[in-house]
């Protein structure tokens, strides 16, 4: 936990040092329509996720399904050589 901690701070320390050693001042205008595409782009990265995450949480709950059924069809396999 201890290298952990010590490597965060070494990141954040070196991240701060070089933002402020090589930082320019820009006297610049962000066009209001760049920032939509880039909102645009951010919220289809975040639908496209979605539904992946979707698409594999259906498919893994399918296979559990299919795991389910075969392990009550052994089961009642079982229950009905038993009655025999």
């Amino acid at each position: 936990m201890k290298k952990i901690g010590l490597a965060v701070f070494k990141f954040t320390y070196f991240f701060t040092c070089f933002f402020f050693l090589f930082s320019n001042t820009a006297f610049a205008y962000i066009d209001p329509s760049a920032v939509t595409y880039v909102i645009q782009a951010v919220a289809g990265i975040f639908i496209a996720v979605g539904a992946a995450c979707t698409v594999y949480r259906h498919k893994i709950a399918k296979f559990f399904r299919k795991m389910k059924k075969k392990h009550n069809k052994k089961k009642q396999e079982k229950e009905q050589e038993s009655h025999e």
